[in-house]
């Protein structure tokens, strides 16, 4: 058994567990696998073990690696969970189940026209800059339930869920709590938070999906 699919086995255990800690029906969190930077030889053995979602930073490395293993593995889900600037809105509609990461109203205007242009609708999340950290992606959270309302009413968009990414440096249970919140004052019911270093408390935060890439496979 490979480290990376020991280690996928550790992780969902520890899922398992924080889900029964926080009272929450078992399954209620879904695992999205990061494999940013990896390539295709270390993914598929993972994929192997039957995971089946996976997330990716870029549009372009992405689409170097999973056409080919979507005809090997049926049932992939891919996230987009890295920026995504708005020339590469065509390329991310088609390759990407679920993009997580629409921020500004740019992307959103880009999305919409592409889901039309192209008859393929990705689940959307949009990311919440909880920290209000200058160099990091996400709208701020005192705009957010606005901006998902303008997602809705103005572009059309079928919001399903929010993400964050909070400062590396602080507690993230404060941050977690404010995402929570955020997604209920707009009217959405999926929560994608939680990493490698803190996925377990995002469970009991209320996370629905938490997003696990060097505790599966490793540091570049």
């Amino acid at each position: 058994m490979s480290d990376a699919v020991q280690q996928l086995e550790t992780v969902k255990a520890r899922i398992a567990a924080a889900e029964h800690e926080a009272d929450r029906p078992a399954g209620a969190v879904t695992l999205v696998a990061v494999s940013k930077t990896f390539d295709a030889d270390a993914i598929r053995p993972v994929l192997a073990a039957g995971q089946r979602v996976f997330g990716e930073n870029r549009v372009q490395e992405a689409q170097g690696k999973w056409p080919a293993l979507r005809q090997e593995f049926p049932g992939i889900e891919l996230h987009l969970i890295g920026p995504l600037q708005s020339n590469k809105a065509k390329e991310a509609v088609a390759l990407f189940d679920v993009i997580e990461t629409v921020d500004r109203e740019k992307i959103a205007s880009e999305l919409a026209k592409e889901i039309d242009r192209q008859g393929k609708a990705p689940k959307l999340y949009v990311q919440v800059n909880t920290g209000s950290e200058p160099q990091k992606a996400g709208i701020e959270p005192k705009d957010a339930v606005a901006f998902v309302a303008r997602c809705r009413d103005v572009h059309g968009l079928a919001i399903e869920g929010l993400m964050c990414i909070p400062p590396a440096e602080e507690n993230p249970g404060p941050h977690f709590a404010l995402l929570e919140k955020l997604a209920r004052e707009a009217g959405v019911e999926k929560l994608s938070m939680g990493m490698s270093g803190d996925y377990e408390l995002a469970v009991a935060f209320g996370a629905s999906s938490v997003r696990v890439g060097s505790a599966i496979f490793g540091h570049r």
